[in-house]
């Protein structure tokens, strides 16, 4: 699949600004691997307060980041396009850099399995090549 841009992302996720967290896909093979961008910039809403003077993108956020990609995904692989996945569960996370304005998070998830209806992925969102977090993700329909 080529790349989608925000008009296209918009058409296959719920999420709207401000919680709109991706940018662009990058790669998608629509059976198992998905590759998309968040541009961070001082602008974002959550950097206001978190933290005034030394800016952080919030974990929850990065993991939200990372359950939007995942949704992409998971629309085209169940292909379920309209319908919601919704979040079941989160195991493994580990946060292992800092994630600042100016920063571009890439993020990476690759499918795993489909359980008794239930998806489960496994995510990478990473900073100029480091893992800034990672996680274990699982979905379902409604």
């Amino acid at each position: 699949m080529p790349k989608l841009e925000n008009e296209e992302i918009l058409k296959i996720l719920p999420h709207r600004y401000p919680m709109q967290l991706v940018d662009r896909i990058l790669e998608c093979d629509d059976k198992e691997r998905v590759v998309g961008i968040k541009n961070l910039t001082a602008n974002e809403p959550f950097f206001q307060g978190h933290f005034p003077g030394h800016p952080v993108m919030p974990g929850v956020l990065q993991l939200e980041t990372m359950a939007q990609v995942a949704g992409v995904l998971l629309s085209r692989v169940l292909k379920q396009e309209g319908r919601i996945a919704y979040f079941l569960a989160i195991d493994n996370a580990r946060f292992r850099k800092v994630v600042q304005p100016g920063d571009q998070l890439r993020i990476e998830v690759k499918f795993e399995k489909l359980r008794m209806g239930m998806a489960k992925v496994h995510g990478v969102c990473s900073v100029d090549g480091e893992t800034a977090c990672e996680a274990d993700l699982m979905f379902a329909y409604r």
